[in-house]
């Protein structure tokens, strides 16, 4: 049995780390695993100027510890009305690794999303000529598409079009949930990619319900049905370079949560890594889970492979019912349970 694993250092391609004091609270779990992390841009106003994207890098890097080395990669949240050069500006000086599709409403921090992605081709286009990554948040949001559906009708709808019309630009299907979305990018040629989370690797829907409504376990894309978190499981763990680490950990505080219209997202920083460990334990591919997690998001948006590395240890580690976050109590994914791995740095 493996006691130890070591790995070149991971990257996380799908974060919220949030702003205020709530990114003091949290900015130091992702760092503390992770060398790099594509840093969502869905504040309050979103980050859509590479004077607000420099801006928020900065505060990113002062909310974390003394010493902590790590580099945040700021994403454009796209509008309606995001004018080409100011993203291609931002890309240019640096400051934009990718840009963020947002469908309006889809999710928390979305109000200001796309309407119409006949809105956005003027970026796209632009993005397709400079090589700039378009990042997905692959839903509709029509009120008669069930909620279960919406990303499979995303696909239907929206991305194979986007697809056709624009065959060079590089596109990240973020936090897929469904049968569907794995066989569209691993059908799709080199330049379509996508992440996975590990709560969508762990739990079903049903979570959702267990004994009662476990608001916990709710965050968007919601969870699909058992057969949708089989195909991830194989997908995440078949080595295909398409599929790569992206945890969307996405904080928010305990009564934020269990309220009567609880906010969407599982917080998973904290024990990130030894979650996606247990899942590669469980379907004897331990020795993929260096590709998914530290090789794969690399190479496909062409950035170099981080040169140190780090090592997780089987042995039980216990997740507490709530971390403080400066100040504000956070349920951490698998709250109250034992996972077997430790991150040990």
């Amino acid at each position: 049995m493996t006691d130890s694993l070591t790995i070149r250092r991971p990257d996380d391609w799908h974060v919220h780390l949030r702003d205020g004091a709530m990114l003091k609270g949290v900015a130091h779990h992702t760092a503390r695993q992770f060398a790099r992390a594509i840093v969502m841009p869905n504040l309050s106003p979103p980050v859509t100027t590479s004077a607000a994207g420099a801006a928020y890098r900065e505060r990113i890097l002062a909310a974390l510890p003394e010493g902590m080395a790590f580099e945040p990669l700021i994403t454009c949240y796209l509008t309606d009305n995001l004018d080409p050069e100011e993203i291609a500006r931002g890309h240019g000086e640096g400051v934009f690794t990718a840009a963020k599709l947002y469908p309006a409403h889809a999710t928390t921090g979305s109000a200001h999303g796309v309407t119409d992605i006949a809105n956005i081709y003027s970026v796209l286009e632009r993005m397709q000529a400079i090589d700039m990554p378009l990042l997905i948040h692959g839903e509709v949001t029509d009120h008669e598409v069930d909620i279960f559906d919406r990303e499979a009708v995303f696909i239907e709808r929206i991305l194979t079009k986007v697809v056709r019309d624009f065959p060079q630009l590089r596109i990240v299907f973020e936090h897929i949930t469904t049968k569907d979305a794995v066989d569209f990018v691993r059908d799709s040629g080199p330049n379509i990619a996508a992440t996975i989370t590990p709560q969508h690797l762990h739990i079903n829907r049903n979570a959702m319900f267990a004994g009662g409504i476990r608001p916990h376990a709710y965050c968007l894309p919601v969870a699909k049905r058992e057969f949708h978190r089989l195909a991830l499981r194989e997908a995440a763990v078949s080595g295909n370079p398409k599929y790569f680490l992206g945890t969307d950990s996405a904080p928010h505080s305990l009564s934020a949560k269990e309220s009567a219209c609880g906010c969407a997202g599982i917080f998973n920083a904290p024990f990130a890594l030894e979650s996606y460990a247990l899942v590669f334990e469980e379907e004897g591919a331990l020795d993929r889970l260096e590709g998914f997690a530290s090789i794969h998001g690399p190479n496909f948006y062409k950035l170099p492979l981080n040169e140190g590395t780090v090592t997780l240890r089987k042995m039980a580690t216990p997740v507490p019912e709530s971390l403080d976050c400066e100040g504000t109590p956070v349920s951490p994914f698998h709250a109250g349970e034992e996972i077997g791995w430790r991150f040990e740095g």
